[in-house]
């Protein structure tokens, strides 16, 4: 590809957008590259949002510095939001007025955070999943004594342990059987309840939440499905995100569950690019999937950027992994398991375990808490497709 003068447009703040501006000055890209965010803080990582910058004071979550984008040319128009797409004029309006044209366009605004509209508008309400509310939930927090997390996802559960290292008293409702049930099925999920009982939460499974109620402007109460009043200085919401894609309304780029992309990220509108967990990419067997995997964007970086510039992308062979920090265990997982395949548990300790999952006779995938050497060593057998009496033993 020959650069022009408008160059390649980054829209988003995150992992996805550092990454392939990275890749595209090391694939020897020398026209302009620009990344738009809505945020003010320079590109950052955000897995430590629930973790470190909640209990441990961490601050710098940036995932490059200053110097980086000055160094290679890198524009970053921060503070202000994509709002429109013309793919015909190949322009982007953003919040602030201004117009930027592109010659290629890369969607990478990752997810926001689903809301509860019936709440009402209390202080001690928060939701997690930028860099400046996790700093104002660590502030609430240092002298919040109940908290209710609504929600025992991967953030529900990784905020529960943060607030337990900092001595709150945590309720963590969830209307699954148990923690993670939805994705990692209703076994692994009592585990997990398991670990977060042990560390003083109290976990309250199958029931949902029907009403919030405050004092003096301030939350105060959390009344669930079953009765029960929860009182809380600190409430949670951790019911999942969606893709960032409401800026893309009417634009032409075909939107289902995120950005519909093949397999090298190309969008169904031309000179336009998705990746990270905005994107739904085609894989190998032609079904769509969008993967919420840190680990993922730089795999699907290293397919765009080529792809971008006329190169040919190299074949991607992807075993998905990611991992959740709660308290002392690391929650790993490999593969695609999912709620209903088969689990064969294969070592439990009564806190560390590890399970295999079985779809159609072959393993697809493993999830280890505090077993990291064990995950890992159960990679080749699920990009074979291995039969699961070859990990069974």
């Amino acid at each position: 590809m020959s650069s022009s003068e408008n160059g390649i447009v980054i829209v988003g703040g995150g992992l996805a957008a550092a990454r392939t501006a990275e890749q595209l000055r090391k694939s020897e890209y020398t026209g302009p590259v620009t990344i738009v965010s809505d945020e003010v803080h320079l590109p950052y990582d955000r897995p430590p949002l629930s973790k470190d910058v909640l209990h441990a004071d961490l601050d710098d979550v940036t995932l490059k510095p200053a110097e980086f984008y000055t160094d290679n040319n890198i524009t970053l128009r921060l503070g202000s939001a994509a709002q429109t797409l013309d793919i015909t004029a190949k322009t982007v309006t953003l919040a602030d007025g201004s117009v930027l044209g592109y010659d290629e366009l890369v969607i990478a605004t990752g997810l926001v955070p689903k809301r509860i509209s019936s709440f009402p508008d209390l202080e001690g309400i928060r939701v997690l999943r930028n860099l400046d509310e996790a700093l104002a939930l660590r502030t609430h927090a240092a002298s919040a004594r109940k908290a209710v997390i609504i929600g025992a996802g991967f953030i529900g559960c990784e905020v529960a342990a943060s607030l337990r290292k900092l001595g709150v008293d945590v309720v963590l409702v969830e209307p699954q059987p148990a923690p993670l049930a939805s994705v990692l099925g209703e076994q692994v999920g009592s585990l997990v309840t398991r670990l977060h009982r042990a560390e003083g939460v109290d976990v309250r499974a199958g029931v949902g939440v029907t009403e919030v109620r405050g004092e003096g402007g301030h939350v105060s109460t959390v009344v669930l499905s079953d009765g029960s009043e929860l009182p809380a200085d600190l409430v949670v919401v951790g019911i999942g995100s969606r893709p960032a894609t409401e800026w893309l309304d009417g634009s032409g780029v075909a939107v289902d569950n995120g950005v519909v992309c093949d397999e090298v990220g190309r969008t169904s509108a031309p000179h336009v690019w998705a990746l990270g967990d905005v994107a739904s990419w085609r894989d190998a067997t032609g079904h769509q999937a969008r993967v919420e995997h840190w680990s993922n964007v730089a795999e699907q970086a290293r397919a765009v950027v080529p792809s971008i510039l006329g190169k040919e992308a190299p074949e991607l062979v992807v075993v998905p992994y990611f991992w959740s920090d709660q308290y002392d265990v690391k929650i790993q997982c490999l593969g695609e398991p999912e709620a209903n395949d088969v689990v064969h548990i294969v070592e439990d300790d009564g806190r560390k375990f590890l399970a295999y999952y079985e779809r159609d006779g072959v393993v697809v995938g493993v999830v280890g808490g505090g077993m990291p050497g064990k995950v890992m060593k159960t990679r080749a057998k699920i990009a074979s497709a291995a039969p699961i009496a070859d990990v069974l033993g």
